[in-house]
């Protein structure tokens, strides 16, 4: 399973702003996707470890979760992120 960190389009921009925004402040803990989430990072970085790698990604940044993937987020700045669950 990868994760995958780009820059969004202006559409992806555009479409994810109207999206529910989650927030989080600095912290280290487990999580599991039941389904794939795509988010925007409005502010905030982090990174995310899992079986096979890890990845960093901060404000700007589109991340897709594959469904089925378990991790280890590491907030290291206040996180604020449009999401959406498929």
């Amino acid at each position: 399973m990868t994760i995958t960190v780009r820059k969004p389009t202006e559409a992806e921009k555009t479409e994810m702003s109207k999206k529910s925004v989650w927030g989080c402040e600095v912290s280290e803990f487990d999580w599991h996707y039941d389904s794939e989430e795509e988010c925007l990072l409005i502010e905030g970085e982090v990174t995310v470890s899992y079986d096979g790698g890890s990845v960093s990604f901060g404000a700007g940044d589109y991340v897709v979760f594959p469904k089925g993937l378990s991790c280890v987020w590491k907030v290291t700045k206040p996180v604020k992120k449009y999401y959406i669950f498929k």
